[in-house]
Order: structure tokens, then C-alpha cells, then sequence
């Protein structure tokens, strides 16, 4: 059976800042997601970003499809705002009561490469659906999101409850005491992380595991879940940019 799973439970997946990474957890970060150059060298500075070295690197963000450029105004671009929704929604989930209803996905399409096969296995889990076998997806039916229409091209969708325990079910298709303990193990080092880089580079692992939280219905969820005090965690960290990055203070 195939799991969700992000990093090893406990562990903190912390990954190098680059001038890219600051820019891009910055802008990602911001609603609406724009900055001046000007504004850009003053927020990237307590980073460890000199000018030039953002310049260079807007540069290669602009040629490699990552931002849009309008005078002296930097923007995500399409594809990073997709991501930027991805996030927002991570960090915000909507749900909705549950009423034990389950979403079930059956891939019916055939012939599909590899590369196809992989695209829609992201796809599926991005929408945080997991695989019961090959093939058949689902996921409690807790979530205010529509499912894409084009799904319909390649699967058979419909409304489901099992048979046996929820919580049970929903224990085998996600590891849930593996992205607690990662979950406990960030709020520890965020609690420990005081220079800015190090703070900015824990709260962009932070993000990322949000991405990976089930957002299920806190009935299937073990005790002491600590989904929302990270979630919590993150938004303090917003306000906290806000200070110093003033359009971080138009969030959404």
C-alpha cells in the first residue's frame, strides 16, 4: 500500500537558502505577490542577500520562466502562482463538517506512459487524495474544494463509505504518527531559530509540510494532532515578515 509520505518521521527538512529560495519564500508569501527591486533589496538583506547578488539572480528567474517583470516590478508567474495557491490553501485549508462520506477516484484510463502515469499520481496527491491499490484513490470527503473537471477524462469519481473503522482506514493510507513527530520536531526548532536566515529556512520547511498534512476530519486524527499549532506557527511568522516586508502584510 502506498503512503503520503514527506520526510522520516521526526526529521527536519531543512534545505539551503539560495538568492532564488529567499526571493521565492518571500513573494510566495505575499498577497499580491509583487515587489519593487528597491523593496526586494531591502527585504533580502537580513538574509544574507547582498544587491547584486539578488540582481543576478532576478535575472535568471525572469529567463527561466520563475517571475514576470514589468518595469522595475518583479510578480510570480503563472505556474509559481499556481504553487502560491497551493500554499495558501495548505496553510488555510477549507473543509466542511463530515458526515462519514468518503471521495473515491478509479483511474479507468489505459495506454498512459510513465510520465503520464507519474503527472497524475502527483496530481491526486496534491488534491490530498492517497491510494488504497493501485489505481483507486480517496480521501474523507471533508474538503471545500472542487475536484478538476479534466479528472473526469481519466477516472470514474463517486461518493463511498467503508466498511470498516475510518480511523483505521485512515491510519493505513497516511502515515499520521510519522508527520506528527516531523510536525513536533519543527515546532522545536522554530522555537530554537532566532537569526532571520535560519528562521525564513524553517518556516519554508514548515510550509512544505503543510502540503503533506491530510487535513482530515478530527475525529480519524490521533490524539494531540499538531496540524493547527503549526499552521498557528506560520501565520505568527507572516505577521512577523510584515514588519519587515510591507507587502506581506496584505495576505489574503
Amino acid at each position: 500500500m502506498r503512503r503520503n509520505v514527506s520526510v522520516q518521521p521526526g526529521e527536519v527538512d531543512l534545505r539551503p537558502l539560495s538568492a532564488r529560495s529567499v526571493v521565492l519564500s518571500l513573494l510566495l508569501g505575499a498577497h499580491p505577490p509583487e515587489m519593487a527591486v528597491k523593496d526586494l533589496v531591502r527585504a533580502v538583506e537580513p538574509f544574507g542577500v547582498g544587491g547584486s547578488t539578488l540582481r543576478a539572480a532576478l535575472s535568471r528567474m525572469v529567463a527561466a520562466g520563475d517571475l514576470r517583470r514589468t518595469d522595475s516590478v518583479h510578480r510570480l508567474s503563472d505556474r509559481l502562482l499556481a504553487r502560491q495557491s497551493r500554499q495558501d490553501e495548505a496553510v488555510r485549508p477549507r473543509t466542511r463538517a463530515w458526515d462519514g462520506d468518503w471521495e473515491l477516484l478509479v483511474i479507468t484510463a489505459t495506454g498512459r506512459g510513465p510520465a503520464e502515469r507519474a503527472d497524475l499520481r502527483t496530481r491526486l496527491t496534491a488534491l490530498r487524495l492517497a491510494e488504497l491499490r493501485e489505481g483507486v484513490w480517496l480521501r474523507p470527503a471533508n474538503l471545500r474544494r472542487p475536484l478538476p473537471d479534466d479528472l473526469d477524462q481519466v477516472a470514474e469519481r463517486c461518493t463511498a463509505r467503508p466498511g470498516r473503522p475510518a480511523a483505521g482506514l485512515a491510519a493505513e493510507l497516511w502515515p499520521l504518527d510519522a508527520w506528527a513527530d516531523t510536525a513536533r520536531a519543527l515546532l522545536a526548532h522554530i522555537a530554537r531559530a532566532d537569526r532571520p536566515a535560519d528562521r525564513l529556512t524553517a518556516f519554508a520547511a514548515v510550509v512544505r509540510h503543510l502540503l503533506a498534512d491530510p487535513v482530515l476530519p478530527a475525529e480519524l486524527l490521533p490524539d494531540g494532532w499538531p496540524g493547527e499549532e503549526l499552521r498557528a506557527a506560520y501565520t505568527d511568522y507572516q505577521d512577523e515578515l510584515a514588519e519587515t516586508v510591507p507587502q506581506h502584510a496584505r495576505r489574503a
